[in-house]
């Protein structure tokens, strides 16, 4: 399960470096029960960002169906996607 503070935890570790595949790759080691993906934020399309934060933002992803889908209850995350923000847009 995520919780709020893991998320916190997650933003942390990204602040104190960048979003980068090396800094994907901590994650997914520090955190291995929680899938990670990595697009522009631009690509998400109308979802709401469960937090927003400097350069990126990230969205909860519920994976216990047949397909992944965005959801905004974090008691059915699983999964976290971090969307990079184009700052220039």
């Amino acid at each position: 399960m995520i919780s709020a503070e893991i998320i916190k935890s997650i933003a942390l570790q990204l602040e104190a470096g960048d979003l980068s595949n090396q800094s994907l790759a901590e994650l997914r080691a520090a955190y291995p029960k929680i899938h990670f993906t990595h697009c522009m934020d631009d690509d998400v399309g109308t979802y709401d960002a469960y937090a927003n934060r400097p350069g990126y933002n990230i969205y909860l992803v519920d994976g216990r169906g047949h397909c992944m889908k965005f959801t905004t209850d974090i008691s059915h995350a699983t999964g976290l996607v971090l969307a990079e923000v184009n700052e220039d847009d």
